[in-house]
């Protein structure tokens, strides 16, 4: 793929997550008025990250061409800003279990985005190799702080859709992981840094 049309897709990726944000931003503060709370607040910073840091980031040292890696990063960034408050059943569990969920989700989230910082990115990329910070117990913290927000307000606000959506949500993250190592791993520094932190979400387990 020319550099010409990996600019234009990049910046049709940058356009798409923006306005797929906006729309998600409108209908939970639409939805405020009946249900607005901490949780909700809590996933709209949460989702607004990925929009920030697409918007200012550097230029990848590597960059897939892979359409398949493009659908699952633009995938993975846009399935949860679908999610909704409305039409949600009563909380599985207490509100305040919920909210400590997401919160620290949402912690180990923005440490993970500080560390890449200007380098973080939705597509399969090597904008540099990041050994600090939640990178030195895991090698894909910034999806286990995803999966943690999600199950959160899974658990706020069940709803099929909101289950439905949340579980291909994992599927898509699993597939984008692997496929990311894949090109990292063309990197002798990420090659030393895997063999180093063995676990790619959960110390221990995976």
């Amino acid at each position: 793929m020319s550099p010409r049309n990996l600019a234009i897709l990049d910046l049709a990726e940058r356009t798409l997550i923006t306005l797929l944000f906006g729309y998600f931003a409108f209908c939970m503060l639409a939805a405020s008025s009946v249900k607005f709370n901490i949780l909700t607040l809590v996933l709209i910073v949460s989702e607004s990250l990925p929009v920030i840091f697409s918007v200012i980031r550097l230029r990848p040292r590597a960059l897939s061409g892979n359409p398949v890696d493009w659908l699952l990063g633009t995938a993975g960034t846009s399935l949860p800003l679908f999610a909704s408050a409305e039409g949600a059943q009563s909380a599985l569990v207490p509100l305040q279990f919920c909210a400590v969920i997401m919160l620290a989700g949402l912690y180990i989230e923005i440490s993970a985005k500080l560390a890449l910082g200007r380098r973080f990115g939705i597509v399969a990329a090597n904008r540099g190799i990041e050994i600090a910070g939640p990178y030195r117990f895991v090698r894909h913290p910034m999806y286990v702080g995803y999966t943690m927000v999600h199950v959160g307000f899974l658990m706020a606000f069940p709803s099929l859709w909101n289950a439905v959506l949340y579980s291909t949500e994992l599927s898509i993250q699993l597939a984008r992981l692997f496929r990311e190592e894949r090109l990292l791993k063309q990197d002798p520094g990420y090659r030393e840094y895997a063999c180093r932190v063995p676990y790619r979400l959960l110390p221990m387990i995976f």
